[in-house]
């Protein structure tokens, strides 16, 4: 995973599967680099992600809900075909802010 500030955005590269073990650890580094950043909005980018499992979810959620108290907003970047049924039974794409690329 690789996570860069580009002005008010803070930008998430995710590589691999997103399942409870990747969850945590993004959840960790996420929070303690928007905490030190000037960035108001994150992204995550999902080009290298072929996999999710509700514990991604829970995390992209969670980091919504966190940015709500800011003002600041989520967009998911470059998803895969595969990811489209997850992120549609999940509502995700009622709350989130989906992009073709970055």
């Amino acid at each position: 995973m690789q996570i860069n500030s580009a002005g008010k955005d803070l930008i998430v590269k995710i590589d691999g599967d997103i399942d409870h073990h990747v969850s945590s650890q993004i959840k960790e580094k996420v929070e303690r680099e928007f905490e030190f950043s000037n960035a108001e909005n994150i992204i995550f980018d999902f080009s290298n992600v072929n996999f999710m499992d509700s514990s991604g979810i829970g995390m992209i959620i969670g980091r919504y809900k966190m940015l709500q108290k800011t003002g600041g907003k989520i967009y998911i970047a470059n998803v895969k075909p595969q990811l489209e049924s997850i992120i549609e039974i999940s509502g995700l794409r009622k709350i989130i802010n989906f992009i073709d690329k970055i």
